[in-house]
């Protein structure tokens, strides 16, 4: 057995705090230090506040915010290609109740790979990846949402292109116009998961394509990643929580037993964020501005002891993950839909990388420790036991 002196390196569990990458996309340290989000030196703040989710999207995949005439541009190449292939339609028919929306999310992008024009380019090419990227990013909406029309026994609807990336993909899952500050906080959730630097999901995709396979292929992976209820599944847990808590009068009892029971509570704490998520500091007003639009503010009622108590005990503030739970059951969403949402506005900051990675690629070949037995010869099998 190899010793310790004899390792390729240092051994990380998890890989924590290991740098495989040089990336010019995200910086999660930015200038405070202590656990930042800046996208392209923008501080997600100032984002959050002056762009919608198709400025974040230019920003990742061109490398700048557009100017106005970029801009239109850009919107306009989205919003002329939401349409799906009517062959996923038809297998999206098919595809069993029971089986995981990331599952059905997973198969649509193999799917609509087909259909692309430039599924063929080499995997290199740099303009032709950009091209892609936006039809991964528009027709990934029409995806998400097309399955959730399914599933409530109804028709899928067409993109309508009058409507931005946001309200359209709440049209199309919901069948309703949504409402300006509906739109608004769904576009600015979409900007907030948008990207987030090397996480499993993305992490997995940059592996994938340094093979030199190609930008389907990466997302694809990423997809499958995402799934896990430990990456992407955190807001629909959240919400878990809200459900079994049931009642305001409940939450404040509910919570001490969890915390004297060490319950694990999903959408607290993150391993890169040690004071706190911004992106869960800024979504918080928008779930109180659409609780009180909607007239229900019960679940505000139950979040907010359990948030007060979980960062005040164990020093987790909450993540994301925490208000998105409650921000999308406030747009009439279904949660099985909550971890594809993910999935559709972090293709973006996936296809950012993915590019990243063919523009200046390595193969991505790791070692590993070996914990087995030491070296043994092999006995004939008439000796073996």
């Amino acid at each position: 057995m190899s010793t310790d002196s004899e390792l390729p390196g240092t051994y990380y569990p998890g890989l924590e705090g290991v740098i495989s990458n040089e990336t010019a996309i995200t910086n999660l340290e930015g200038r405070k230090g202590d656990g930042d989000l800046e996208y392209r030196g923008y501080r997600i703040e100032d984002l959050a506040e002056h762009v919608s989710y198709e400025e974040a999207a230019y920003l990742l995949l061109h490398g700048e915010l557009p100017n106005a005439g970029q801009l239109a541009e850009f919107d306009s190449r989205l919003r002329s290609q939401r349409q799906i292939p009517g062959e996923l339609i038809d297998l999206l028919r098919h595809i069993p109740r029971e089986a995981h929306s990331m599952d059905v999310l997973r198969t649509s992008l193999s799917v609509i790979s087909h259909f692309d024009p430039e599924v063929n380019a080499i995997s290199t090419d740099h303009a032709a990846n950009v091209r892609k990227a936006e039809r991964i990013v528009a027709k990934t909406a029409t995806a998400v949402a097309a399955r959730e029309r399914l599933l409530a026994g109804q028709e899928p609807l067409a993109p309508d292109a009058s409507l931005s990336h946001a309200g359209n993909f709440l049209y199309m899952a919901t069948g309703k116009k949504p409402s300006a500050s509906m739109t608004r906080a769904f576009d600015l959730s979409l900007v907030l998961y948008a990207e987030h630097e090397l996480n499993a999901s993305t992490f997995a995709a940059r592996v994938t394509v340094s093979t030199l396979s190609d930008i389907y292929s990466g997302i694809v992976a990423a997809v499958g990643t995402l799934k896990g209820p430990l990456h992407g599944g955190a807001n629909e847990e959240a919400w878990k929580v809200l459900v079994e808590v049931g009642s305001p009068d409940n939450a404040e009892h509910w919570i001490q037993d969890a915390l004297a029971t060490k319950k694990r509570i999903m959408g607290f704490g993150h391993r890169v964020y040690k004071t706190g998520d911004p992106r869960a500091r800024i979504l918080k007003v928008w779930c109180r501005k659409l609780a009180d639009e909607i007239g229900e503010d019960k679940w505000e009622k139950i979040a907010e002891p359990i948030e007060r108590e979980v960062t005040a005990q164990k020093k987790l503030p909450p993540n994301v993950d925490w208000p998105t739970a409650r921000l999308y059951h406030y747009m009439g969403l279904e949660t099985d839909v909550y971890t594809p949402i993910f999935a559709l506005a972090r293709v973006a900051g996936w296809s950012a990388h993915i590019i990243e990675q063919l523009d200046s690629n390595r193969l991505m070949r790791p070692r590993a420790r070996y914990t087995g037995p030491a070296n043994r010869p092999v006995k004939p099998i008439q000796e073996r036991r």
